[in-house]
């Protein structure tokens, strides 16, 4: 991580379309790995859509809950392009990133591709739930590492 505090924190956007499943629980989750890696002076997490849904899906709001974290209270949001611009990685979850990258972008595009949770079973939410829980740790951890 960034040894030098005085610096700009590391800014990690998480998008996706309706900003209502993974980018919702890939955003808590990536709060809670700030949190418990002490990097809240390093790392700003942000998330949005590029059209975003009225609220978060049920089936994702119970499957976070399942994990001890609690989102109910958040609402999709739309990402401007300015915060994509100033993100140092932006992670989408499985569609497209034309909308949120464009040319000349400085930063690192990852995509995940990732099931989308709408309508999906409580089991099928967990796994993508877990899944996206693997990515978030692995990201931490590749950029503990650098």
């Amino acid at each position: 991580m960034n040894e030098n505090t005085e610096s700009e924190p590391l800014r990690i956007a998480f998008v996706c379309v309706q900003n209502a499943g993974r980018s919702q629980m890939a955003y808590a989750l990536a709060q809670r790995e700030v949190e418990q890696r002490g990097l809240q002076d390093e790392i700003e997490i942000i998330t949005g859509g590029t059209r975003p849904a009225d609220h978060v899906h049920d089936e994702v709001v119970r499957a976070m809950h399942a994990v001890g974290i609690d989102i109910s209270g958040r609402t999709p949001r739309e990402i401007a392009f300015e915060e994509t611009q100033g993100s140092d990685y932006v992670i989408t979850m499985g569609c497209s990133a034309d909308d949120v990258c464009p040319a000349g972008w400085a930063g690192e595009n990852r995509d995940w591709n990732l099931d989308d949770p709408d309508g999906k079973s409580a089991a099928e939410v967990g796994r993508i739930r877990d899944e996206i829980e693997r990515r978030v740790n692995d990201l931490f951890d590749e950029l503990g590492s650098t």
